[in-house]
């Protein structure tokens, strides 16, 4: 049994699950254990450093931030016979242990995985439906302090990368002014850094407008850097939606639902407004650490 106190928050990991709201000084049922909890009070069965991976395969583990063509590389890698696919697996836990909100929590929560060790042992075990690939759709953003990261060890890490203005632009549109945590490319950058070192290699980086620019083309060096056969179908999938998506589809993916294929070019970079320039260039400072190592096509340097 194990205690972990993340952002504030007591958890008690024990071999029950409870989630009681609790804004004073609790006594955990299950433990005797008196806490002061500022959100949730949560247990979890406790296998702190015992991931492990089982059966073969890739397990492809895609670290983007949000508005970034993410959900639609998980439906080109849906489309794809021989590979399964998983919508955010720590957006739940991070939700649940983070305090954050969400349109959909109470769905989320019902429907969605909670518990970090076992979205870890997931993401390492056994691939879905005997298929050859596992495609994970990840925000850095949501590993949050405590998180086991043993899991990483089995996954085939790759950085899915946007211009930040025209993430910044995009979010805001959607959920008003981001911070730079909002954003997710610090976080990207700090886990790419980590990566290399410990692997003494670089992961692969692959940046979302060069997909629009050329979208077979960028998807087969992306698939040739990954050492997996080349597949045409990821150009185009079915509108709707995928049956992977998480809980919290409804509220966030109308407009991808509306897809059935990568759009066009990217235009011009847009203006960011003054009051978001500090975002911008600190921003653009770690977006041009990832850029550096971005795919490029054969004939002008690939990776």
């Amino acid at each position: 049994m194990a205690v972990s106190a993340l952002f504030g928050v007591c958890f008690c990991y024990s071999t029950h699950h409870h989630r009681t709201a609790c804004l004073k000084r609790v006594q955990c049922s299950y433990t005797g254990m008196n806490y002061i909890a500022a959100g949730r009070l949560v247990s979890y069965v406790s296998n702190l450093n015992n991931v492990t991976t089982q059966g073969n395969g890739m397990r492809i583990a895609m670290w983007s931030g949000p508005r970034n063509l993410s959900t639609a590389m998980m439906y080109a890698f849906g489309a794809r016979a021989d590979c399964a696919v998983w919508d955010e697996p720590f957006y739940a836990p991070f939700l649940h242990i983070g305090g954050r909100p969400d349109p959909m929590l109470d769905t989320i929560f019902d429907k969605e995985e909670t518990n970090p060790e076992n979205v870890a042992n997931r993401c390492a075990g056994v691939i879905p439906e005997n298929k050859a690939l596992f495609y994970q759709k990840h925000m850095p953003q949501h590993m949050l302090d405590g998180f086991p990261l043993d899991w990483m060890d089995a996954v085939k890490h790759v950085f899915l990368i946007r211009h930040p203005a025209r993430v910044i632009t995009s979010y805001t549109k959607k959920n008003g002014v981001p911070t730079l945590s909002d954003i997710g490319v610090k976080e990207q950058a700090d886990l790419f850094a980590s990566l290399t070192k410990k692997h003494a290699a670089s992961p692969i980086v692959i940046d979302s407008g060069d997909i629009r620019s050329n979208p077979a083309a960028y998807l087969e060096a992306l698939c040739n850097a990954l050492n997996i056969p080349w597949d045409p179908a990821m150009l185009s999938w079915p509108a709707g939606g995928h049956k992977s998506d998480g809980a919290w589809a409804p509220h966030w993916y109308p407009e991808v639902w509306k897809s059935t294929g990568f759009a066009g070019p990217e235009g011009p970079i847009p203006e960011v407004p003054d009051n978001l320039q500090p975002l911008l260039n600190e921003a653009m400072g770690y977006y041009n650490q990832l850029a550096v190592f971005k795919l490029k096509l054969p004939g002008s340097g690939l990776k």
